[in-house]
């Protein structure tokens, strides 16, 4: 015969087991939810704190003190562009000009090796049995990307852009400069792997057509 006595026990013991686990689980969940809403305000006031903050910048003022002041000049830059500072001023004419040159040559190979890129990719896949057409501009993406590579690359003026958004620059202390060039900090390693990417992919496409052609 059943024990009904020994099964109300049961009951109660089980019973009092899944109440406790309820209680511990509400416990934990409250817990980590509190921890997580500690941190996203946390990330949120730091984040706000960091919008607001104001913008770090650089003067190089045209002074010529010496007959070496264009070295002085790039000496100053290049100290600038290692500080990694939100916006360079630069006031000597000559200065601004060929580091407004350098970037604009840079974001061309860039554009160019991408372009030239999606294009040898495309060709590709539309006239498969035809590499001479997309063997041309692979060949112009890998040549725009190893000049890339090797001449702006590595140098930190890249991580830079001529700013001419007038908000932005009404923010910064232009009174006292005359006819300055401004370069604003936009850092490129995701553009640097996308071209890269886009060539690499090119390059092993139109091989890929090339070898299957010769076959």
């Amino acid at each position: 015969s059943i024990d009904f006595r020994f099964v109300h026990r049961c009951d109660f013991v089980c019973g009092g087991i899944v109440d406790f686990l309820k209680e511990a689980a509400n416990v934990i969940i409250f817990k980590n939810i509190g921890k997580y809403m500690q941190k996203h305000t946390k990330m949120g006031k730091s984040a706000e704190e960091s919008s607001t903050a104001a913008p770090t910048f650089r003067i190089i003022r045209e002074v010529y003190e010496s007959t070496n002041a264009h070295e002085r000049f790039e000496a100053e830059l290049d100290k600038a562009l290692e500080a990694k500072v939100d916006y360079i001023i630069i006031e000597p004419p000559k200065l601004g000009d060929e580091t407004a040159r350098w970037i604009t040559v840079g974001n061309c190979l860039h554009k160019t090796a991408v372009v030239s890129g999606v294009a040898s990719l495309i060709s590709s896949l539309i006239w498969r049995d035809r590499p001479v057409i997309a063997a041309p501009m692979c060949a112009i993406s890998l040549f725009c990307t190893g000049l890339y590579t090797v001449s702006w690359n590595y140098d930190p003026c890249c991580q830079y852009q001529v700013e001419r958004d007038d908000e932005i620059l009404s923010k910064l202390p232009l009174g006292d400069v005359s006819a300055p060039m401004i370069l604003g900090y936009s850092p490129n390693n995701k553009t640097k792997y996308l071209h890269r990417s886009v060539t690499l992919f090119s390059a092993a496409f139109c091989a890929w057509q090339i070898w299957r052609s010769y076959k």
